[in-house]
Formats: C-alpha cells, sequence, structure tokens
C-alpha cells in the first residue's frame, strides 16, 4: 500500500509549481496540499488549503500551519537573466534554504524535491546561475529531511489548460517533439515533472540527483 502524501507546494502561481499542484490535487494518493504564495493561485477544491504570504525570508507567523506533511516539492525560483548576482543568490539560495531549514525542522519525515535545472553545477565553480543552483543543491542535502532529490529539468513542456503558461512556449511548443525525439533526456512534460516527484516521495530512489532521463523513468513508474 502506497504512503498517503500531505503535500506543501511553493511557486503555485508559477508555471511549474500550478502544474505540480495540480497533478497532486488529482493524484488518488496526495489526500492533502498547502500551497503559500504571495497571490491567490485562483484554485479551490477540496484538497487544497492556501496560505497567502509575502515574507518568505520569515516563517515564524506561520509555522504553526507548516507541520504534519511527508512532502514539499518546492518550485519556487526565479530566473537569473536581468538580475544582479546577489539578488539572484539571496531569491534562489537565502530564500529556499530558509524555507527548507524550517520545514526539516517541523517535519522529520518529510521529502524534500527542488526544481533546480539542466546544466546545474554540483562542484560549485564559477559565479553564474548554475553554481548558486549547485550550492542549494548540496546545502538542502546536509538538512535532516528524510530524503532530498534536486530534479534538473531541461525544457518543460506545458499542461494544457492551466492559466500560468509562460507565453513564449506558444511560440516554442512546436519544439518538444522533435527535442523529445532527438535528445529525450533534454525534454520531459510537466505531468511528467510532476508524477516524478510523487513516486520518488513514495519509493525512494537510487540518487539524489535526478536528470530528465531519471523523471521520464519514475513517471512512468507510478
Amino acid at each position: 500500500m502506497e504512503t498517503k502524501l500531505k503535500v506543501i507546494v511553493t511557486g503555485a502561481t508559477g508555471m511549474v509549481g500550478e502544474g505540480v499542484m495540480h497533478e497532486c490535487l488529482q493524484h488518488p494518493d496526495v489526500e492533502a496540499v498547502l500551497v503559500i504564495n504571495r497571490k491567490p493561485a485562483g484554485v479551490s477544491h477540496p484538497k487544497l488549503k492556501e496560505i497567502i504570504y509575502t515574507d518568505f525570508f520569515n516563517l515564524s507567523a506561520i509555522e504553526n500551519e507548516l507541520s504534519n506533511y511527508n512532502a514539499c516539492f518546492f518550485c519556487l525560483g526565479v530566473s537569473s537573466v536581468g538580475m544582479k548576482v546577489d539578488e539572484y543568490y539571496r531569491l534562489t539560495y537565502t530564500l529556499t534554504i530558509h524555507v527548507a531549514e524550517t520545514l526539516s525542522r517541523l517535519n522529520k519525515e518529510m521529502t524534500f524535491c527542488y526544481v533546480s535545472g539542466a546544466g546545474t553545477d554540483s562542484q560549485e565553480k564559477g559565479k553564474g546561475w548554475a553554481s548558486v543552483k549547485g550550492k542549494t543543491e548540496n546545502d538542502l542535502m546536509k538538512l535532516p529531511f528524510k530524503q532530498v532529490f534536486a530534479f534538473r529539468p531541461g525544457f518543460i513542456k506545458p499542461i494544457e489548460g492551466l492559466s500560468n503558461t509562460h507565453n513564449f512556449y506558444k511560440y516554442i511548443g512546436w519544439l518538444f517533439p522533435i527535442g523529445r525525439a532527438l535528445y529525450p533526456k533534454g525534454f520531459c512534460t510537466l505531468q511528467e515533472l510532476s508524477l516524478a516527484m510523487i513516486y520518488i516521495t513514495q519509493n525512494g530512489y537510487t540518487q539524489n540527483i535526478i536528470e530528465g532521463k531519471d523523471i521520464i523513468l519514475l513517471a512512468k513508474d507510478i
């Protein structure tokens, strides 16, 4: 019998977080979903609880609502394009680690799934986004969670009908079937990413870094 999941999802007003939330709400093994957003996600569902909260660097005011969950699917993130290095570090590394430290203290049996990105540098060499993501992954894995997994998708095909799909996908969506055929490990669907997170939380995996090919395989196993 599969473990029933109570999941916290961050970033549900973005494309990836919205898709992960959507799949969790549909999945029979997920019994409760908590989303923490700066603005309403505009979704109503019997499984769903939403907290509107703006200061992710200080969660003390909502800590009493963050316990008794066994999974966090962390989909909150920003693009480094046009952003100063210090601000990108603050919003990528500092924010993520603060949220994770809080959740690991409150939920000892939690699995933490972090949406990183293809090309992340685990060696933390250089000063670009890849090194910041690598440091974030590495330090998350030092926290006292039950399990930590860093997901590194490349091109993600959106779920049709959702609200927060980036506009540029209208123009580049045609690339997906070609890319999937030629370079499958670099192309996954948002549904596959979501299902892979659910499966790995319930069943574990042989490695902590989840590349595109792993995402596809894990999604098939569910």
